[in-house]
């Protein structure tokens, strides 16, 4: 008698919490996930040769149900409850490739998708009070643009201590976008830097005595170059107080007190003084216009014009957003620059002509930031355990999700940045302009040795 033997019993599908999660992630993407996703427990699901989301702890789920999209992903990864196998800048652009390649457009949540999401966090033991935020989040209080708030927006970014931007910027101190005019070997940072501030002073017609109101002057970097290099009588205008010890004590090592004053006030305190209206040769404003507000551009213009004399020019340096895209974001506006405003570049130079001023002249950096952009970010990693022994684990990671989603933004043209030239034509509408550009491109005089 013959016997058949038994089947073998269908191998299970094992079910650990990335298959669970599978469903869901596709719904809220639109789409398959566009990276591979490791969950606590180790399993997997995901394109295999895509960079790998390693979703550490069940905190992370907690931290989007608190709070979904970009914010509650910036603050999983800020703790660390995810991480990524690769390079962050690498991951991040080739999420972004292949959601592109993919078409991937998240729709808007319904109602069910956010309890379903609830009941499967339930299953998963991810259900809990809402995660401590962050102790680098800025969390301001009162009213948008007060002269208080201000202080305490800008505080939060640019006090965060001298050390800590020594330790990130070149020799410059220069915290803006540079001006990349060689690729030779050798040519850096410092030298894109020198590049800017020397462009930036050519397009403002610097010479010995003439008078220059630098507004949001930074680590000094214009100010001190503009004295140096030009002989310029500068006055600086800072909000942040380590920005102003910091110029005070390069003004006096440098032997400039002749020639650089330091006010550590409000733009807003310029206006009205009888000493500031039509004093100045020259105004410069680097990358401080996004701090300003919308609503109060137009008074921060009014105060560009009025320092100017007849004939005297100011270079804005300012970021710009596409037409379609947000700008900053929930991340960047609470950890990093609060109360940050961008617009259109066609609606800043709208502004500055209603305030009176010809503008004369607008030059897109955009590639530049990048490369800026990129130096900085090949800074903090080369010297990461410095930045984590200097500020903590937690705000070296803000930094790395800062420097390497701003780098992205240039690159695919969702922010841009621009230098404006405009001129406060006299009464009969000179404005004393160069015929051409040529000499604002001229080659730089060499520096004289010691």
């Amino acid at each position: 008698m013959t016997t058949t033997a038994p089947k073998p019993s269908a191998r299970r599908t094992p079910t650990g919490a990335a298959q669970r999660v599978e469903p869901l992630i596709e719904r809220f993407l639109g789409g398959p996930p566009p990276v591979r996703v490791r969950m606590w427990d180790g399993s997997e699901t995901g394109p295999g040769d895509a960079p790998t989301v390693h979703v550490r702890t069940r905190r992370a789920l907690r931290r989007l149900l608190w709070e979904p999209g970009e914010l509650g992903l910036a603050e999983a990864y800020i703790t660390g409850d995810i991480d990524l196998d690769t390079d962050l800048g690498e991951g991040l652009r080739a999420m972004r490739r292949a959601a592109r390649d993919r078409g991937l457009t998240p729709p808007a949540p319904a109602l069910a998708d956010r309890f379903r999401a609830a009941g499967l966090a339930l299953r998963l033991g991810a259900v809990g009070p809402r995660p401590p935020v962050p102790a680098a989040c800025a969390g301001l209080r009162g009213t948008l643009h007060s002269k208080a708030r201000d202080r305490a927006a800008i505080s939060h970014h640019y006090d965060l201590s001298n050390a800590f931007y020594t330790l990130l910027l070149d020799e410059t101190m220069a915290y803006s976008c540079g001006y990349w005019t060689s690729d030779a070997p050798g040519y850096g940072s410092a030298d894109a830097q020198r590049d800017k501030l020397e462009l930036i002073c050519r397009k403002l017609g610097l010479r010995p005595g003439a008078r220059l109101l630098d507004i949001g002057c930074g680590w000094g970097s214009l100010t001190l170059y503009a004295a140096e290099r030009h002989g310029a009588r500068v006055t600086a205008v800072t909000l942040a107080a380590e920005q102003a010890a910091y110029v005070r004590e390069q003004v006096t090592a440098r032997g400039l007190d002749d020639l650089v004053e330091v006010r550590h006030i409000d733009y807003r305190d310029i206006a009205g003084r009888p000493e500031t209206r039509g004093a100045y040769d020259a105004v410069s404003t680097i990358e401080m216009g996004e701090h300003v507000g919308d609503a109060e551009y137009p008074a921060f213009t009014a105060i560009l014009h009025d320092a100017l004399r007849p004939q005297g020019r100011v270079l804005v340096q300012q970021m710009s957003r596409g037409t379609t895209a947000p700008g900053g974001g929930a991340f960047i506006e609470s950890y990093i620059a609060p109360d940050m405003h961008m617009r259109p570049l066609g609606e800043t130079v709208a502004l500055l002509e209603g305030a009176g001023l010809e503008v004369r002249d607008v030059e897109s950096l955009r590639e530049h930031y990048v490369w800026t952009v990129e130096a900085w970010r090949r800074t903090l990693e080369e010297r990461w355990t410095e930045f984590v022994a200097l500020v903590g684990e937690e705000t070296a990671r803000v930094w790395r999700l800062y420097l390497v989603g701003g780098a992205l933004a240039f690159e695919e043209r969702r922010m841009g940045v621009d230098q404006i030239l405009s001129v406060r034509p006299d009464p009969v509408g000179s404005a004393a302009m160069p015929p051409t550009r040529r000499d604002w491109y001229a080659p730089a005089a060499p520096e004289e040795s010691p």
